[in-house]
């Protein structure tokens, strides 16, 4: 048995799962469901859908990824510099 849940704690267990650069907002997911809609139906959200989303989402061009969140935390760290 496939456990649904809704789409907003799919997006809310996908980030909390996701490294910085896969983690994605509520609009991104609404993109994915309007063109993936054969292959979804309306609330039927399960886990088995994290790959296909992420799949879809590591092949977004390029203007599109500037709607995956970034991460608040971002960590700058300085490197030494090689003599």
């Amino acid at each position: 048995m496939i456990d649904t849940i809704s789409k907003e704690q799919f997006l809310i267990e996908h980030n909390k799962l996701s490294p910085n650069n896969l983690q994605a907002t509520f609009a991104l997911l609404t993109s994915f469901q309007e063109e993936k809609r054969p292959s979804l139906k309306d609330n039927d959200w399960s886990h088995k859908l994290r790959i296909p989303f992420i799949s879809w989402l590591l092949a977004l061009p390029p203007e599109k990824k500037k709607y995956v969140r970034k991460s608040l935390n971002q960590e700058y760290k300085i490197y030494p510099e090689n003599e």
